[in-house]
């Protein structure tokens, strides 16, 4: 009778096969209660369910930005009063009052001009249009026949900034406080260069006129009386951009053209 190896080692013979075989788990096809046995481990020692998992809080909003200058009520009154405020009002720029240019001129100039901003090389020249873009429009101005007196030189923003957000900034007020800086100026005549001026001042992007006969100071969401401004109109001739005219010199061309028309 052929005796039989112990049980002991019949059982490790069969592990070392199927560990020859590359088997190193013990599988099976039962499905199995993980979640209830987890839930059992978690129960309290009364028997009680386990608490149900709270969702996590959705994080609160930010708080609102301040509106862009402030409070209207503490708006400059006066043109003198303004080239401080703009250079230093901390809601103007939430990135500081570095690299901020005045504007430059007189009150009741003949022409104001309005740019979207200023040129890069600005803030460190401390003056307004200092590059190649101020250059251009001081050609223009002489061919205009006129002269430093005669004009007051503005931005929309304080500063040059690479990629502004004009709608958002409209949204927050910039555009209230050019509307606000046009009214002080009181200029008898008023010429945009950049299409993304227009829109700050309420006008409807859909229409490209060439022409504006008036802007409404009241109509531009400056907020009336309390601001210290009025209702007077300006007349105003919308243009492109200094940038874009030192691009291109055939739209120099164009912008002759409705200067000569306005101007009449």
């Amino acid at each position: 009778m052929t005796a039989h190896p112990p049980l002991s080692a019949q059982i490790a013979a069969a592990l070392d096969w199927w560990r020859e075989a590359g088997v190193s788990y013990a599988y099976s096809d039962e499905p199995q209660e993980w979640l209830e046995e987890i839930a059992q481990e978690g129960a309290s020692p009364q028997g009680a369910p386990p608490p149900m998992m709270r969702a996590k809080p959705e994080p609160s909003p930010p708080p609102p930005r301040p509106r862009l200058g402030g409070e209207i009520g503490q708006w400059p009154q006066t043109l003198a009063d303004f080239a401080p405020w703009w250079m230093g009002e901390p809601t103007l720029d939430p990135t500081g009052a570095s690299g901020r240019v005045p504007p430059r001129g007189i009150a009741g100039a003949a022409l104001m001009v309005v740019v979207p901003m200023p040129e890069s090389m600005d803030g460190e020249t401390g003056q307004l249009l200092s590059g190649p873009q101020g250059k251009l429009l001081e050609a223009m101005l002489r061919v205009m026949g006129l002269g430093a007196d005669d004009c007051y030189i503005a931005a929309a923003l304080p500063r040059a900034m690479p990629a502004p957000d004009w709608d958002l900034l409209r949204q927050e007020g910039m555009g209230a406080v050019l509307a606000h800086h046009i009214a002080l100026a009181a200029p008898r005549r008023l010429l945009l260069l950049g299409d993304r001026i227009l829109p700050l001042l309420g006008h409807d992007p859909s229409q490209k006129p060439a022409l504006l006969s008036l802007i409404n100071q009241s109509e531009a969401g400056h907020g009336g009386p309390e601001a210290g401004t009025d209702a007077r109109g300006v007349a105003v001739l919308a243009a492109q951009d200094l940038g874009m005219l030192l691009e291109n010199p055939r739209r120099k061309a164009g912008f002759w053209r409705s200067w000569l028309n306005w101007a009449e």
